[in-house]
């Protein structure tokens, strides 16, 4: 089970230096991160501790990351974006 305060942490680490991450990852998170399963949770904490730029190449597919675990989670933050109503 999800508590508040895991909750309050990823959107406050969703909140990065770079405009174009912010609006990937903050919607991310206030639409999917409490339906994650605890796996997909710990690999997203785990994707918060990376740079901003390659967080940045990842997302926008230029690069792939080095650990199949962020791989999962990018893909499933990618698959959100691709489907995610713009107009909110």
């Amino acid at each position: 089970m999800l508590d508040r305060e895991e909750l309050s942490r990823m959107r406050w680490a969703a909140r990065r230096g770079m405009l174009e991450l912010d609006l990937v990852l903050e919607p991310f998170v206030n639409d999917c991160y409490e339906s994650l399963s605890l796996a997909d949770r710990r690999r997203f904490q785990q994707l918060m501790q990376c740079e901003d730029q390659e967080l940045y190449a990842w997302l926008m597919q230029r690069e792939t990351p080095p650990l199949e675990e962020l791989v999962a989670i990018v893909e499933s933050i990618l698959c959100f974006t691709r489907t995610f109503p713009r107009g909110r």
